[in-house]
């Protein structure tokens, strides 16, 4: 039996997000809004990987992430890769790293906190501690998954 490789075209500017975990890439496109926007966008999901058992990857044709973007990335995908294509050469590799804190993006789970009845952001402080990401809410001073956040 003859074995079959399939590929996703090359991009000649743009982002490209891989090593996403299974799953993940449908949260990134959702929270950054990327099915918004009106640029070629490839999505692949539970790719089968080399270092991972299945992967999500996500290519954008001409977007450029921001360093607190990229930062946010690390939610969802701590080990993913950020390749910045120019000319269709990969110009930069990034390993996204969390951010210190977190304003006005994510909601606190505590429904008595203040950043529920009052006229603030919420603001989270990121701990990471033996891959376990866990967000400290500055109101109500309660430490939660990061799991318990973002879904």
């Amino acid at each position: 039996m003859k074995e079959q490789t399939l590929s996703v075209k090359a991009i000649e500017n743009g982002t490209v997000i891989d090593h996403i975990p299974a799953g993940e890439g449908l949260n990134i496109l959702h929270y950054f809004a990327l099915d918004q926007l009106q640029k070629c966008i490839t999505v692949g999901f539970n790719l089968k990987s080399g270092t991972q058992n299945y992967k999500d990857l996500i290519k954008i044709e001409d977007v450029f992430f921001t360093e607190e973007n990229i930062q946010q990335i690390a939610f969802f995908a701590p080990q993913c890769t950020i390749n910045i294509i120019k000319n269709f050469e990969v110009i930069q590799k990034i390993t996204p790293t969390y951010p210190d804190q977190v304003v006005g993006i994510f909601k606190c789970p505590n429904m008595n906190c203040a950043s529920h009845g009052e006229p603030v952001k919420s603001h989270f402080y990121v701990k990471n501690k033996n891959n376990k990401t866990k967000l400290k809410c500055h109101y109500c001073e309660k430490i939660y998954p990061f799991e318990w956040v973002h879904k």
